[in-house]
């Protein structure tokens, strides 16, 4: 690893038997060796959705991870986001051997969890305004559940891309689904409640810790082909 710092995880923890984890990964640059601090705004926009989660999952030994990263950039070739949020992989693994794991990521960090969502451990994918360019690879999400949400208004990263993401992706998922939010742009602030409800629901039904919400239910009833421009 490179940096002048390391990951850490900030942790919610169920006062119930572990039954499932999510590990929440938030966004960054294309290129940026600058340290994240607790303070930097794309880590603090992750706090209150992972927080939201743990509440929602306290009861059924849901626990919940928030990964910092060391620095703020993809930073190709080293790809220094993705070596941490594999590196918080093996460590929820360590602490919980043999618990399915289901991966939230937003922009950057959206990217991050859908290229090591082929870990054995993980179950499914959220992908919240995820930085999803051209070529990037669908391979790691074969076999997985994937749910990919996006503001109709995002300026920073395109939502036509995850729907071509959406579009590649989805004869080798278990099952895909993507929403389009009603005049959201990429901060997830103006209908936050909206962002925080698919999580939820797709986090603990992902896990098998309780049953899709009416929203999701009715999703998953349709066609594969009709579920990529789900307005809400």
């Amino acid at each position: 690893m490179t940096g002048m710092d390391e990951p850490s995880l900030s942790t919610w923890r169920s006062p119930e038997p572990a039954r499932g984890v999510a590990l929440v990964l938030h966004g960054g640059a294309e290129h940026g060796v600058a340290v994240v601090r607790p303070w930097r705004l794309a880590y603090l926009r992750m706090v209150p959705l992972a927080r939201d989660l743990a509440g929602a999952g306290r009861a059924e030994g849901l626990h919940v991870a928030l990964l910092r990263n060391r620095v703020r950039g993809w930073n190709e070739p080293g790809l220094d986001a993705v070596q941490d949020a594999r590196w918080a992989l093996g460590r929820i693994a360590e602490e919980h051997p043999g618990q399915p794991i289901v991966l939230v990521g937003h922009s950057m960090g959206g990217r991050v969890a859908l290229r090591v969502a082929d870990d054995p451990a993980v179950r499914g994918v959220c992908a919240l305004a995820p930085w999803t360019p051209k070529a990037e690879p669908v391979r790691a999400v074969s076999g997985k559940a994937v749910l990919i949400v996006h503001g109709t208004n995002d300026r920073i990263t395109p939502p036509a891309a995850s729907r071509a993401f959406g579009e590649r992706a989805l004869p080798g998922a278990s099952r895909l689904a993507r929403f389009e939010v009603a005049d959201e742009g990429h901060a997830m602030l103006r209908r936050s409640a909206v962002w925080s409800r698919l999580v939820r629901s797709f986090v603990l039904e992902t896990l098998g810790l309780a049953p899709p919400d009416d929203l999701l239910r009715a999703v998953w009833s349709k066609p594969p082909g009709e579920r990529l421009r789900i307005p809400v």
